[in-house]
């Protein structure tokens, strides 16, 4: 036996052991968190777990007893939308957004719905419209591809917000040349895209799911329609709350240390804020 070999075999006994020890714990705990959670209910059980054993969302235990990233299937599959705030959407809702607040104002076109419009822009937006591409979609004022989008007027919008839309659009240049046209000069488009993320299902299955960005696809797909000074690029994750989003933890699951802290090579979230120059002019 080599003395690598050795060093191997030496240093893989505490390891198994230890695993074994965790394994044993984790197969003890687990009927009786069953029958707690059972006479509880999820919401009381969750809530007990945080005010007793100072967990920040109650799925500590999970992650630390039950060798639950020991798993070839995620935590939860719906981003966290059921039991609160997806994580990506903390970094919309309490970062982004809140940061350019003042930009959605005047005449403001959303995608899918107006939830950002209404919670952001309050009393300064004047109109309102949304978009979506399917027809009969409750709440849509305007039914249209953004790829091809030639009824749209120009020089109409003073905000533009796109959250979570672009990786279902196939020809992302031809959408950003369509949102850059009816945007009125000076106005501004605020867009947010993933870039670590499980896949949408019901959306890959119905219109279909295409990319993941990074700051730098992001930065060279915007300056092909945009002027590069005119772009701002932030990024948002580390690696626990990357793994926390692929888990489908919400955002209570961790504490706002975890959540804020900034490492940039796991760009989770990417958001991009765009202005359209004085002149109506675009393109680099």
């Amino acid at each position: 036996m080599s003395s690598a070999s050795s060093f191997q075999s030496h240093k893989g006994h505490p390891r198994r052991e230890r695993f074994s020890v965790s394994r044993l714990i984790s197969a003890l705990a687990w009927p009786v968190k069953t029958i707690v959670r059972r006479l509880l209910g999820e919401g009381f059980y969750q809530e007990a777990r945080v005010t007793l054993l100072h967990e920040h969302g109650g799925v500590g235990l999970d992650w630390k007893w039950g060798n639950s990233l020991r798993r070839v299937h995620p935590i939860r599959r719906d981003f966290g939308w059921q039991s609160g705030q997806p994580i990506d959407r903390y970094y919309t809702e309490e970062h982004f957004l809140p940061a350019y607040h003042t930009d959605i104002r005047g005449r403001v076109l959303e995608i899918g719905d107006d939830r950002y419009t209404r919670q952001f822009g309050k009393e300064h937006v004047t109109v309102s419209d949304v978009l979506h591409v399917n027809p009969g979609i409750s709440g849509t004022t305007i039914q249209a591809d953004l790829t091809d989008a030639g009824h749209l007027q120009s020089d109409t919008y003073d905000c533009a917000i796109l959250t979570f839309t672009l990786q279902f659009i196939f020809d992302v240049p031809a959408a950003l040349n369509t949102i850059a046209r009816i945007l009125r000069p000076g106005g501004v488009l605020l867009v947010i895209v993933p870039g670590i993320s499980q896949i949408a299902r019901y959306d890959m299955d119905t219109w279909g799911e295409f990319w993941r960005f990074t700051s730098l696809s992001a930065r060279r797909l915007f300056e092909q329609v945009f002027h590069a000074e005119d772009i701002t690029i932030t990024t948002y994750g580390n690696v626990l709350s990357a793994l926390a989003s692929l888990h489908g933890l919400h955002s209570t699951e961790l504490t706002k240390g975890e959540l804020d802290h900034w490492d940039r090579d796991y760009e989770l979230v990417i958001g991009i804020r765009a202005v359209k120059r004085l002149d109506g002019r675009i393109g680099a």
